[in-house]
């Protein structure tokens, strides 16, 4: 067993659509594949863009399934059925701005709309919760501008005593 594979994930995609099964869920696979070299997808699924769902959800990943790391996909932009930031802040104790403004600049690099985004990247308890955006593209862009952090942030959320700088 490797030693990510302790790091249990699920992946959360918001999409009316695709929850009515009008539309193929096509950025959480790629998010789960990305995923893979940080621990074990053990939780998928898609809710339509419903902020109590979202709530309910990502409290019950956190509290009752323990899960190491969620990572949301969609509803992160400027229209009324967008509330994944708003469901992300109800259940958050605190913010890692840091990795969100990360996400947001890598994403600049490609568009000036990535400055619309209102993905957040917080902590529930010692689960990480980091919202991405829907598109494919943009939800890979954003989780690898963030990936190489993911397996240390973890570490220190599950009680990881050593010291984080190192020569």
């Amino acid at each position: 067993m490797k030693a990510t594979d302790a790091f249990r994930i699920g992946v959360l995609t918001l999409s009316d659509k695709g929850a009515q099964g009008q539309r193929v869920d096509e950025s959480g696979p790629v998010v789960r594949e990305l995923l893979d070299t940080v621990g074990q997808v053990t939780h998928v699924i898609i809710l339509p863009d419903d902020i109590k769902s979202i709530v309910e959800i990502l409290t019950a990943w956190a509290d009752q399934e323990q899960l190491s790391l969620i990572v949301t996909t969609g509803g992160t932009g400027l229209t009324p059925r967008d509330v994944t930031p708003q469901a992300t802040l109800q259940v958050i104790d605190y913010e890692i701005p840091g990795m969100a403004e990360v996400m947001r600049m890598q994403s600049l690099r490609k568009t000036p709309h990535a400055m619309l985004s209102r993905a957040v990247v917080g902590v529930r308890g010692q689960t990480l919760i980091v919202n991405l955006p829907g598109s494919p593209r943009a939800a890979r862009e954003n989780l690898e501008a963030v990936l190489p952090a993911l397996p240390h942030a973890l570490a220190k959320l599950a009680g990881d005593p050593s010291d984080c700088g190192q020569a």
